[in-house]
């Protein structure tokens, strides 16, 4: 397989929208060249592809993908066509960096997972927020028993008024599979898991509401970065979620994710804190901030992890593509994996039937 970042060679990206914009900046950024720019919306696609010189637009996912000099493509589309993107891209040919979540059930999980056998195309998840260099520290450590058997996860990421493209897909149950939960709340899922090896979730439990979206046209937003709110859309999907999921081994994850809430975003940070036996953190992702705690000659000592300088969002994005660059240019199994998105969409699913049911359930 020739180098993607070879000239003859380039990434695909199917959608046109923000997400998008975000892979085709870090896909630069990590030496990739952006050949191609795929979306229903003509324009749109017209508008980013003139962004990267030399680059085409279609509204046509066959075209796109019928093209020899893409190896590679990004799948950025709304959740509910993931799983028929992702099974063409790989039929065609096309190794698949697929946004997560992975889909909108275990069962589509699998026939991605078996297409991508079958197919030999490599499958990398979009588990962006493991490149944060809190995150990445974070593992490390943990990884080195510095914390010793960590007993407890609590992950949360708050947003007082950032219900992204109210009225338009992501707030439409049918075409999203559900708001907080699904958009940021498997990150969380993800990172604790991956912190943690992976351990096997046995029951959990969760509260999802939705209080901040009906009506569409009332909500006092002060972010909207997915478009501006369409009063004649649909509101049918959770604005926030409170998980409590239990883990073979003892292992517990407390998780807490908003859309919007009345509460002030600098008391409440996007982190995830591991409790141990010997010691512990805080991983503050986007403030690129690591704080441990530890017992040092029988006193309790708290001290901030040297982190790389530098924009710990932007960083993230673009070393999830210098992975996927490198495990297309390697032919490597990507990490994170498809098996990795099964498994977090395993707790997505058990987290929302236990919503709908009002009770604990079994994973």
């Amino acid at each position: 397989m020739p180098n993607m970042s070879n000239t003859s060679k380039g990434l695909g990206i199917i959608g046109a929208g923000s997400v998008a914009r975000l892979h085709g900046e870090a896909a630069v950024k990590a030496g990739v060249r952006v050949a191609g720019i795929c979306d229903l919306d003509g324009a749109k696609a017209r508008a980013l592809a003139a962004e990267y010189p030399g680059a085409t637009a279609t509204d046509s996912n066959e075209t796109l993908l019928g093209r020899d000099d893409i190896n590679a493509v990004v799948v950025a589309v709304p959740n509910c066509h993931h799983k028929q993107v992702a099974i063409d891209a790989m039929r065609a040919g096309k190794d698949i960096l697929l946004e997560k979540p992975m889909a909108m059930s275990v069962a589509e999980c699998d026939e991605i997972i078996a297409v991508s056998k079958q197919t030999g195309q490599l499958l990398q998840m979009g588990f962006v927020c493991r490149g944060a260099p809190a995150a990445l520290a974070a593992h490390q450590l943990a990884g080195q028993g510095a914390f010793g058997r960590i007993y407890h996860v609590k992950a949360s990421v708050y947003r007082q008024r950032g219900i992204p493209g109210l009225g338009g897909w992501f707030t439409n149950r049918a075409l999203s599979g559900g708001g907080a939960l699904m958009d940021v709340g498997v990150h969380l899922v993800d990172l604790a898991m991956h912190m943690t090896g992976f351990p096997r979730p046995a029951r959990v439990s969760c509260v999802c509401t939705g209080t901040f979206g009906n009506p569409v046209g009332a909500y006092a937003f002060e972010e909207m970065w997915s478009g501006p709110p369409d009063a004649a859309g649909l509101f049918d999907v959770e604005d926030a979620a409170t998980a409590l999921v239990r883990f073979d081994g003892g292992l517990s994850l407390e998780l807490n994710v908003t859309w919007a809430a009345n509460v002030n975003p600098e008391y409440l940070r996007d982190a995830v804190v591991l409790l141990g036996d010997k010691g512990g953190c805080v991983a503050d992702l986007w403030n690129n901030q690591l704080i441990v705690t530890t017992e040092l000659d029988g006193r309790v000592v708290s001290e901030n992890q040297p982190l790389p300088d530098g924009d710990a969002w932007g960083g993230a994005w673009q070393r999830q593509h210098e992975r996927f660059r490198d495990c297309v240019e390697s032919r490597t199994q990507p990490d994170p994996s498809g098996a990795d998105g099964r498994a977090i969409q395993t707790v997505i699913d058990a987290l929302y039937r236990s919503a709908r049911e009002n009770r604990e359930v079994e994973v």
